[in-house]
């Protein structure tokens, strides 16, 4: 029973040995094509402001905070400006990371599909890899957006 475990186990390390020597690899630097996507940059840019409309509120609530003459006064208009700031800071965080979310989608589905095209067999992101596969970087940089 040993010997026939022993065996089938030698046989599969070979076969997938024999498969990974034919499979076509491919290497994709994953940042630069980040950094040049026309979705990312965008992304950033609302972001930003919206980050810059936020400090405009804060600063307009902290004045009208100013303006009050008693201290229960003060208080209760600190604590309600306390809970929409961070109201508005959590929705803006919750749609920064589902736009984020589609855009790292779109950027993975668009590096699968051309690097399919070309026939590549698996993708690994040139950040892991030493040496070896294809260097695709420039391929994928021209098809995302």
């Amino acid at each position: 029973m040993k010997k026939l475990l022993l065996s089938l186990s030698a046989m599969v390390l070979l076969s997938s040995i024999s498969m990974a020597a034919t499979q076509n690899i491919a290497v994709v630097d994953v940042q630069a094509i980040v950094n040049k996507s026309a979705q990312v940059q965008s992304l950033k840019k609302e972001q930003q402001t919206k980050i810059a409309d936020l400090e405009k509120w804060l600063k307009t609530a902290r004045e009208d905070v100013a303006k009050q003459q008693s201290k229960e006064g003060k208080e209760k208009l600190l604590k309600k400006y306390n809970s929409e700031f961070a109201k508005k800071k959590e929705a803006i965080a919750k749609d920064y990371r589902a736009k984020l979310s589609a855009v790292d989608k779109s950027i993975t589905d668009t590096i699968t599909t051309k690097a399919r095209a070309m026939g590549y067999d698996m993708v690994i992101s040139k950040s892991m890899v030493i040496m070896g596969g294809d260097d695709i970087t420039a391929e994928i940089q021209k098809v995302v957006k």
